[in-house]
């Protein structure tokens, strides 16, 4: 019977259809160390990996039945993929299951920045209560306004859809223009990457942590977008300068940005933490739901299943 290495103490209703077909090894805590991985992995054919450090030629190498790294989630900037390709190890991810839920959140960031509903919620906690003016702390409208897109793939899509609903335009910039079906649908224009900059009232970073997105968005991009712009990141931390962007913030070049990733998670760069007024934090939690949870481990499972069954599956590598 093949043996699956769980990086996590996984819910274990999630894999209950992998349970009379592997043998599913658990740690005994939340979840491994790495040296608790190095000693366990050795036997393992399928590893299920966590987000707690990097999966490395040093584990890999401690791997010699290891046939698939089975991603918790669809980034996989956590895995070594170009050693475990050398290595003929397959890498699969999570696409589909974190399409909604990260979607919903990116929204949610949107309107929670635009309306300013985090620092709303501090201020009214205050003994002092609130006794602003008439036009006093506003937050603005998103209907009418222009999101401006970064990575219309499957997540920025479901981002627009949302969008439309609430009455924005939407323009977008990808490597590769869409189809002109897939740009009507969400009445989308294909724009340059410095004519996104200055068109968008918000900016929704939603592609991959790539050499060439990272620090996509830093102190001269700042310069190029609104005074009055939003920046919205559910993507990777690494597509944004965060000490530009604390100094965008501080100095007015931008409104306010909310951010659901960072680019040395779990820490989060001090002077972000210190922006009350214009931010919104999340702890990466575009997936932070029960139902996002539970579809994420069936996705797990279905690829697992796929990759020895000779059937479909989502293949990185």
């Amino acid at each position: 019977m093949k043996k699956i290495l769980m990086g996590y103490n996984f819910h274990r209703e999630g894999f209950s259809s992998l349970e009379d077909k592997f043998e599913l090894i658990y740690p005994e805590k939340q979840s491994f160390r790495k040296e608790e991985m190095i000693e366990k992995i050795a036997e393992a054919n399928v590893l299920i990996p966590n987000f707690s450090f990097y999966i490395d030629a040093e584990i890999m190498d401690s791997a010699p039945n290891l046939e698939l790294i089975a991603n918790f989630g669809v980034g996989y900037n956590n895995i070594d993929v170009e050693y475990a390709t050398s290595k003929g190890i397959v890498v699969a991810n999570t696409p589909e299951s974190v399409l909604e839920p990260t979607a919903e959140l990116c929204f949610g960031l949107i309107l929670a920045t635009a309306r300013r509903i985090g620092f709303y919620n501090n201020q009214v906690r205050q003994p002092e209560g609130i006794g602003w003016g008439l036009y006093d702390e506003l937050g603005s409208s998103v209907f009418g306004k222009t999101l401006g897109i970064f990575g219309m793939g499957r997540i920025g899509q479901a981002v627009a859809r949302r969008a439309m609903a609430s009455g924005m335009k939407i323009v977008y910039h990808n490597r590769t223009r869409l189809p002109e079906d897939i740009e009507n649908k969400y009445n989308a224009q294909y724009v340059s990457f410095e004519e996104l900059l200055a068109l968008a009232d918000v900016l929704s970073l939603n592609a991959p942590a790539t050499k060439e997105t990272f620090h996509l968005i830093g102190e001269n991009e700042f310069k190029k977008m609104k005074p009055s712009a939003i920046l919205i990141n559910t993507a990777r931390g690494a597509l944004i300068d965060e000490e530009a962007l604390a100094a965008a913030l501080k100095n007015g070049t931008i409104r306010a940005a909310g951010l659901d990733v960072f680019e040395h998670e779990p820490k989060i760069h001090p002077e972000l933490l210190k922006l009350n007024h214009n931010t919104v934090l999340t702890p990466h939690a575009g997936t932070q739901t029960w139902e996002g949870r539970l579809d994420m481990q069936a996705e797990v499972s279905r690829n697992i299943l796929g990759f020895y069954s000779g059937g479909e599956f989502a293949r990185v590598n």
